[in-house]
């Protein structure tokens, strides 16, 4: 009977330990789509849970902005190392909080190019493609 419990014991034990992480996502201005690694998050400001860490791409459009493409490393706190995370997702008896902000994406004003600029532009490809140089 002991070993029963032992055992329930140290399976409840495992099962309350966790690590959850979020990551929260800041536009200038604000109400911006967030994609990361090609995912729709949401708008701007936002939080969202995310299980690894690494290299994640982030792409953020507005209409009437330009559309901003980076990327931002999510760097591992020290108890997630190999042995070590296995104490902090299973055998501590309570949930660990993992908050990540990243920096504000601020987004540029969309300019739309000069009408002749334009025009000149498109007739310089063309005289290109009709004298193949």
């Amino acid at each position: 009977m002991a070993r029963k419990a032992s055992i329930l014991f140290l399976v409840t034990v495992c099962l309350t330990g966790c690590v959850e992480r979020t990551v929260s996502i800041t536009t200038e201005p604000q109400g911006a789509t967030v994609f990361l690694n090609d995912e729709e998050v949401g708008q701007s400001p936002i939080k969202v849970p995310f299980t690894w860490y690494g290299d994640y791409e982030i792409i953020v459009r507005k209409p009437g902005y330009k559309t901003l493409q980076t990327h931002h490393k999510i760097k591992a706190p020290w108890y997630q190392t190999p042995v070590i995370d296995i104490f902090a997702e299973c055998l501590v008896p309570f949930t660990i909080y993992d908050e990540r902000s990243l920096p504000t994406y601020t987004l540029d004003p969309e300019t739309r190019p000069d009408k002749q600029a334009l025009i000149q532009n498109a007739e310089d490809l063309r005289q290109q493609a009709l004298t193949g140089s």
